[in-house]
């Protein structure tokens, strides 16, 4: 298992180089202090797993995961609880508290070593709903029956998502990852870790401050395209 650690503590990281030389299939590839050698490291050495610090001088763990075009499976280690909520929205594998205990940190690569094993050919899943497809949507009490493509698009809510439609905003018990795989990419674009778009309500594109796009869909919605996704979307839209 290839590993980056990005760390800005020395002392911090030669205790991860310690506990990791007792795991043997630990490769360690590198380390960085800072943000930007570690951008560069890992888009070049692709590792497979990061370990990841939260407070990095001048940016957060944070600020490097949204500047990455390669993403490999994150476990954050950090001396705050307090960023534990936005790192798995961020998807985060796990989240280990400074001092890192050593069996911690062997079940986070027992995450990873699962995540890693090479899926097993399985039957055929259920077809993906496409345009004409009527789907139902519940909120508590209220339901509807809606056809896919007169929906603007998902938002993601934590564990829930928000649909947009005909000026309803309900809130369903799924994850944004979840619709996705049941949906025709040809029809829904994930234009970031939030937002999940119905490329037939794209009204306008614009560039964005942060090398990404701003999307505005029929509805009046704008929608931000994450850097790593906007090449996807130029993709899919050029002729």
């Amino acid at each position: 298992m290839k590993i980056y650690i990005v760390e800005d503590s020395r002392l911090a990281r030669q205790e991860l180089r310690t506990l990791l030389a007792a795991i043997p299939d630990a490769d360690i590839v590198g380390e960085a202090a800072e943000l930007a050698p570690a951008r560069e490291a890992i888009e070049t050495l692709a590792p497979e797993l990061l370990l990841l610090d939260v407070e990095l001088p001048g940016a957060t763990g944070f600020d490097l995961l949204d500047q990455l075009e390669h993403l490999p499976l994150v476990v954050f280690t950090t001396a705050y609880d307090q960023h534990a909520l936005a790192a798995f929205e961020r998807n985060a594998l796990d989240y280990l508290l400074k001092p890192i205990n050593a069996d911690r940190l062997a079940a986070a690569l027992d995450k990873a070593r699962e995540r890693l094993r090479p899926v097993r050919v399985a039957a055929p899943g259920p077809a993906l709903k496409g345009a004409d497809d009527m789907v139902f949507l519940r909120d508590g009490e209220r339901c509807w029956f809606v056809r896919l493509s007169d929906i603007a698009g998902f938002e993601a809510c934590g564990n829930y998502a928000q649909a947009w439609f005909d000026g309803q905003r309900p809130l369903l018990a799924r994850t944004l990852t979840s619709l996705e795989e049941r949906l025709d990419p040809q029809l829904f674009f994930r234009a970031s870790r939030s937002h999940l778009i119905n490329l037939r309500w794209i009204q306008g594109i614009a560039p964005s401050s942060s090398d990404g796009y701003r999307v505005t869909l029929k509805d009046g919605h704008q929608v931000e395209v994450s850097r790593r996704q906007a090449k996807l979307l130029r993709e899919k839209l050029e002729l």
